[in-house]
């Protein structure tokens, strides 16, 4: 009878420890510098932060496709975007802030693959923390399908 209720309350507890445990995916699509250091670089910290003052957790997960592909390119200078005087401006400060999130912040990068393709950008012109998904699609459907709540960023 003992054996059964460790077995219960370990199952219970476990259980439990699942509901302190929030979901969020971000689907990135903006090429906006401003909206983009709002929502995902101040917005995930500060909803991590909101989550670990009430002893929860946040998992993120930001699908990046669309304009946001910039924002991950190890050189802009030597892409597409290389025009964008904003972006060159500020890529050195949003390489550091978005690494953050990455290793701070345990926010997973998907990157679109399909999008890849068409803007000819390889993975080894994307910092190294990024993980490749099929297409935005796919990285959506399976982090839905995962609990996660969904959150455009246009």
């Amino acid at each position: 009878m003992k054996k059964f209720i460790i077995i219960v309350t370990i199952f219970l507890g476990l259980l439990r420890a699942d509901e302190d445990i929030y979901k969020l995916v971000l689907d990135v699509t903006t090429s906006d510098i401003g909206k983009f250091k709002q929502s995902v670089i101040s917005g995930v910290a500060k909803n991590k932060a909101y989550y670990e003052g009430k002893f929860k957790e946040l998992e993120v997960v930001a699908v990046i496709h669309g304009g946001a592909y910039r924002f991950f390119l190890k050189d802009v200078a030597s892409s597409e975007y290389k025009d964008d005087k904003e972006l060159l401006k500020e890529q050195n400060e949003l390489a550091l802030r978005v690494k953050s999130l990455s290793e701070t912040y345990n926010v997973k990068f998907l990157i679109c693959k399909s999008g890849m393709e068409k803007h000819s950008i390889k993975k080894e012109d994307m910092y190294d923390f990024v993980e490749l998904t099929p297409n935005a699609m796919i990285g959506l459907i399976d982090t839905q399908n995962n609990g996660f709540a969904y959150v455009p960023v246009k």
